[in-house]
Parts: structure tokens; C-alpha cells; sequence
């Protein structure tokens, strides 16, 4: 499975949702490829694309979502509720993106299963070759380690070590103090130091994928406690010399700003 699937005589990235070819939305609305942007993601019919691969679930319900313009991330809740009573495992390896995430959502959805079930279960998602696929599997997960915040940073910290960036780029950014097309996590936006054990093995993470979620996530908490984002970074910058750890915290505190330097000083910490 690769990360883009698609039509082997596909035309260039569309800039917009009127620009995709008919053939290729079809394609897209048949399940018969991954949709290989955010613009051919959004441009997906969730009802057509549930009648082709689940001909026995309920469009209805997506249908009305499309019409009321509900948000991506509720229609994407839907189509896993769509999916959840026909035995949503078995599109776990689907071609479309779309469906995997479904496949993702639903899978996390029993109320019964206990936090190392569940991200047990995510973790293929997060994984996954494709760049959607990965996001909704942190937006799926995220809801869940809101009643055990701790338990859930104490699940993850192994997936920091992980010689997969995906899984690292996950322990980061399903934890965000605020995140994106997610609820924020309060204890994190008023204390987010016990979160800082998690990123600590990420603060020079060769990846840029990875690093860009710490920042992210250093970024949020900087808006509600700056202060102790500004003494982790000042630390991490004395005891990590690195250039990851220069470009983490230079994006961590692009909203803050660095904390001005004393008169006369030349020193360049960024903190």
C-alpha cells in the first residue's frame, strides 16, 4: 500500500474542488483510489463513497451532513458510525483514505474498550503510508485519553522511542494542549509540564515531521504558560546544541516571541 494510490494517468494537483477531473472524482466517490490532497479529501461524496464499499449501511445520516455543511471531522465521525455494524476491520487495508479513517473511527468507537485496547488498535492508522489516514487516527484516539490524561502519557511514552517518526509525530500530536479540529485539552493549557516527559526524547528528533509537532505542541502551551515553555526550551537549547533543537524552538515560540535579552547582553538564546 503506498501513499498515494491512485489513477496511473492521473492529471496534475487540483487548486480547487471545481478543478478535479470528473473521472477522478468518480474514482474517488467509487473508493477505487486515495485521494491525494486536501483539496480532492474535501472533495469526496461520503454518501457515494459509503454506497460503494458498504452498500448495506445507511447513507442518510451523510447525506444530511452534506447538506447542512456540517465540519469534515463530523462527517468523518458519520461515516464510521456508518461502517461500525458491518464488521469495520475489514476496511482497515481499504484503498481509499476515507474509508481506512472510517474503518479508524469506528474501531475506537465501543464504549467498553480500555485506553491500551484502544491505541493498540490505532496504532496501524497511525502508522499508515497516507498523510489523512494519520490525522484522523490522533483525532480518533484524542477524545479518549481526556478521562486519564496521565494513564495516556504514560501509554505513550514509548512511542517516542519508536524507530517509526509517524509514531513518534503521534505521542506528540495527539497531546497538543490545544491542537487542530479538536476539543483542547484543559489540564494541558493550564499545566503543561507533565506533559514535558513526553517530548523530551523528541526535543532533536531528525525528523521534521516530528519536530514540527513538538513545536506545534510547545506553541499552544505558550499561550497559556509561557513561562514554562520558555525555561524547558532555555534548557533543552543548554543541554541539546542541535540544529532540530534550534528549529523546534525557534517554532515553538513564534507566538510569544523569545524573552527579551538583558541590556547589553550577546547572548543568541532564543528562550
Amino acid at each position: 500500500k503506498s501513499d498515494i494510490q491512485h489513477l496511473t494517468s492521473h492529471p496534475p494537483l487540483p487548486r480547487s474542488l471545481a478543478s478535479i477531473p470528473r473521472a477522478t472524482l468518480d474514482a474517488l466517490n467509487a473508493g477505487t483510489v486515495a485521494s491525494r490532497d486536501l483539496v480532492e479529501s474535501l472533495a469526496v461524496d461520503f454518501a457515494a463513497l459509503l454506497q460503494s464499499v458498504c452498500p448495506h449501511a445507511d447513507p442518510a445520516p451523510l447525506r444530511a451532513a452534506q447538506v447542512d455543511k456540517l465540519g469534515f471531522l463530523h462527517r468523518i465521525r458519520l461515516g464510521g458510525a456508518a461502517i461500525a455494524p458491518h464488521d469495520p476491520a475489514s476496511f482497515a487495508n481499504h484503498t481509499s483514505d476515507a474509508v481506512r479513517a472510517w474503518s479508524c473511527f469506528a474501531l475506537l468507537s465501543p464504549p467498553h474498550l480500555s485506553l491500551p485496547e484502544r491505541l493498540h488498535l490505532v496504532q496501524p492508522f497511525a502508522a499508515d503510508p497516507h498523510f489523512a489516514v494519520r490525522e484522523w487516527a490522533w483525532l480518533a484516539f484524542r477524545p479518549h485519553i481526556v478521562p486519564d490524561l496521565p494513564l495516556a502519557l504514560s501509554l505513550l511514552a514509548p512511542w517516542t522511542l519508536s524507530p517509526d517518526p509517524a509514531l513518534r509525530r503521534f505521542a506528540s500530536e495527539v497531546t497538543r494542549p490545544r491542537g487542530v479540529w479538536c476539543a483542547h485539552l484543559a489540564e494541558l493549557k493550564k499545566n503543561p509540564s507533565p506533559a514535558f516527559p513526553l517530548l523530551e526524547p523528541l526535543r532533536a528528533d531528525a525528523s521534521k515531521y516530528v519536530q514540527d509537532s513538538v513545536a506545534n505542541w510547545l506553541n499552544d502551551a505558550s499561550k497559556t504558560a509561557p513561562d514554562k515553555v520558555r525555561v524547558l526550551l532555555a534548557r533543552w537549547l543548554r543541554e541539546s546544541p542541535h540544529p532540530a533543537t534550534r528549529r523546534i524552538a525557534t517554532r515553538a515560540l513564534r507566538t510569544i516571541g523569545p524573552k527579551p535579552q538583558p541590556k547589553g547582553s550577546t547572548g543568541s538564546d532564543p528562550t
